[in-house]
């Protein structure tokens, strides 16, 4: 990919090329110059792989008021029920904007098509067919790439922000890009870097979601929020050697079943909503039932059966579906998919308002990355997609920071690591152990059943990796570096190499944090449980808050 002249400062710039990223950049007001940073190619993200679609009550038979009844329902009491009113209010309007974008949503008899997803009282459901993230990002896209006042940066590493010392405002972040490292102003900064999946062995999310923005904010000092509930996710392909592909929840939406060996529909045993009850429930009711009837469930699965879905309904609702199984081997119209749960999704992030404000002057976050609050402790169906287009719109409103020009300061000398192949290839292979070693010790430790003895071996496991992390020439080199010093490469292959070295720590951090904040909180509720505390508390009705090493809990969060 041919490298860009990157300007020293922007008016605002945007971290993620996801949906949220895309739309935020697509809502700054037009006069701002706008820098849009993807560490890979503008269309990989997590939007991208979204299937289910986009929640709205838009139907006759629907309202808002519903729309919240049922996100509350799911979030098992605690959402913030003003970002909830919020955003369910918002609904209508942002999916009328990204109709006259040019998303083309799937219509019945002219009419945006509806369908039914677990834990909705009501059809509310947009799509495009199965692969309705893809359909909004590509569409997102085309649009920022016709804004003269947006600079698209790609592959490149958002490492730090820049945090002015005297009036702690963010101004800015340090990047990797074409084998240096440069420190670039802003007058705000916003973080849209999605979740953190990858830290998990088992995850439906791509590669890029390592966590990034949360990591950065963190060691800035950004508040975070209810980092221990993560949606696992039911249904995701588990064959050898495939990726964990996610099954939509619109597949069971659409009368799908979840039967084990004996071709039972077994969910009803732990919940009357069978196969519709909430993810978290249907999660663990596959991952006890593997525990009580399969030798090794770490490798196990159960079935999900569309047989009983018309063919045809199969064949336009779900294409993309039928594709990927048909890669591995599998005819959905004949046999049944072997599935089992898979992280999806992380409710908690950066904590912020209904501006997308952090704690930090300057420094906003939208979408998977933020804590808003409409998701609680676990997130209703088809509400993520939403959230990023409602929230990237209150970006209209940005204030940017009053900061110094670039060319008033002095620039010290470049800097340039000097280290052999040999020197380098050592590192690389301890970050690489490191990397394969993280995913599996985080999904045994903090996966869907979690217990104190457990997460105390892993978090000691996790400090002393740290060590090791932060004492590698690298980081030496890395965390010596400051704003008015840039920093360059001397290897071929550098941009790969620098990535797993970012990407490292960022999961290192979030991996830590996960699990500090899963045994801070002492009860069981949405996507956090824990087989030593398997009740929620009314007690524990509360935010778990975050700020550098510092865990505390927020006041009663009224239901």
């Amino acid at each position: 990919m041919s490298e860009i002249i990157i300007k020293s400062q922007f008016d605002v710039l945007v971290v993620g090329a996801g949906a949220a990223g895309l739309y935020t950049a697509l809502c700054l007001p037009a006069d701002l110059q706008v820098g849009l940073i993807t560490k890979e190619s503008i269309s990989l993200s997590a939007s991208e792989w979204a299937q289910g679609g986009i929640a709205a009550a838009i139907a006759p038979e629907d309202s808002p008021l519903l729309h919240v009844e049922d996100t509350l329902q799911a979030g098992a009491g605690l959402c913030d029920h003003s970002a909830v009113e919020f955003l369910a209010k918002h609904a209508g309007s942002c999916i009328q904007s990204l109709v006259n974008l040019g998303v083309a949503f799937d219509r019945h008899h002219n009419e945006l098509a509806l369908t039914l997803e677990a834990a909705h009282s009501r059809h509310r459901v947009l799509h495009a067919a199965d692969t309705t993230g893809r359909e909004v990002v590509t569409t997102l896209t085309a649009q920022v790439l016709q804004r003269q006042n947006i600079q698209i940066i790609q592959q490149a590493l958002a490492l730090s922000l820049w945090i002015e010392p005297v009036s702690s405002c963010c101004q800015g972040i340090s990047i990797f890009y074409a084998n240096q490292v440069r420190w670039i102003k802003a007058g705000a900064v916003v973080l849209a870097t999605g979740g953190g999946g990858q830290v998990f062995a088992q995850t439906t999310n791509p590669g890029v979601s390592t966590g990034d923005g949360v990591a950065i904010a963190w060691r800035a000092g950004a508040i975070l929020r209810d980092l221990e509930f993560v949606q696992f996710h039911p249904t995701a392909l588990t064959k050898p050697n495939a990726d964990r592909f996610l099954i939509s929840e619109a597949v069971r939406g659409e009368g799908a079943h979840l039967i084990d060996d004996q071709g039972r529909r077994f969910v009803f045993d732990y919940h009357p909503a069978g196969e519709l009850a909430p993810r978290d429930i249907v999660s663990r009711a596959i991952f006890t039932h593997l525990q009580n009837t399969c030798v090794d469930p770490a490798t196990s699965h159960v079935w999900l059966d569309m047989r009983s879905i018309p063919d045809e309904k199969i064949r336009h609702r779900f294409p993309n579906i039928i594709k990927v199984c048909r890669r591995w081997g599998i005819d959905v119209f004949s046999e049944p998919i072997p599935v089992a749960p898979a992280a999806h999704y992380w409710m908690g992030g950066i904590l912020t308002d209904l501006m997308n404000r952090t704690n930090i002057p300057g420094l906003y976050a939208v979408g998977e990355t933020a804590s808003t609050g409409v998701h609680g402790a676990n997130r209703l169906a088809s509400n993520s997609l939403l959230e990023c287009i409602v929230f990237g719109a209150q970006m209209a409103y940005v204030e940017t920071q009053k900061i110094q020009s670039v060319e008033a300061r002095p620039e010290l000398p470049l800097r340039e690591l000097s280290m052999t192949l040999e020197e380098w290839k050592s590192q690389q292979a301890q970050l690489e152990e490191l990397r394969e070693k993280l995913p599996r010790l985080v999904w045994q430790s903090a996966g869907i059943c979690r217990e104190q003895s457990v997460m105390s071996m892993a978090i000691a496991t996790i400090e002393s990796w740290q060590q090791d992390f932060a004492a590698l020439p690298v980081s030496q080199f890395l965390f010596s570096l400051s704003p008015s010093q840039p920093a360059s490469f001397n290897l071929d292959n550098i941009q790969r190499l620098l990535r797993l070295w970012a990407e490292t720590r960022n999961l290192l951090d979030i991996a830590y944090l996960i699990l500090k904040s899963a045994a801070f909180r002492m009860e069981s509720r949405g996507g956090h449980y824990r087989v030593d505390y398997p009740k929620s508390d009314p007690l524990w009705q509360v935010h778990t808050l975050v700020q550098k090493q510092n865990w505390w809990k927020s006041s009663a969060v009224v239901d």
